[in-house]
């Protein structure tokens, strides 16, 4: 868990959910489906599809099932915030930001997933959900239209 996480309520106003298979196929997909989702929202989120490729990427590699799927949810809320939310199967392990004095030389490519979501998100968090479960969730900020002077 992150400082940044700490709760928010809103209203959404929009919301997106898909199903996908816990393979690297229905991970790229999940990116995807959030580009498009963005853009027929109107709506100028940069690194959402950053962080979705990120959580869902963990959900196949950390947070699969045999025979589970993953889930992608996309909220909008009223006050602008994208809450992103990527349920997988795998309740029991619970992803952490790796401490980089507990660096090992050996496993270069652990833990960075998290590094690059909690630098995109402004909050992030983990969230138990039913059928031992979790959701891995960030909010972020629209993008400010650029005005070009």
């Amino acid at each position: 868990m992150s400082p940044k996480s700490l709760p928010q309520v809103t209203s959404v106003t929009d919301h997106f959910t898909v199903q996908l298979s816990a393979t690297r196929r229905g991970a790229r997909l999940a990116r995807l489906l959030t580009e498009r989702q963005l853009d027929d929202w109107g709506r100028p989120f940069r690194n959402a599809t950053h962080i979705v490729a990120e959580l869902a990427s963990n959900a196949v590699l950390h947070g699969r099932v045999p025979g589970r799927d993953f889930r992608l949810g996309l909220k909008l809320h009223a006050d602008g915030f994208l809450r992103i939310e990527v349920t997988d199967a795998r309740g029991d392990r619970l992803p952490r930001v790796p401490d980089p004095a507990d660096h090992d030389p050996h496993e270069v490519e652990s833990g960075r997933g998290l590094l690059i979501v909690a630098a995109y998100a402004d909050r992030w968090g983990v969230d138990e959900a039913p059928a031992n479960c979790k959701t891995v969730w960030a909010e972020v900020n629209p993008v400010p239209d650029r005005v070009d002077r």
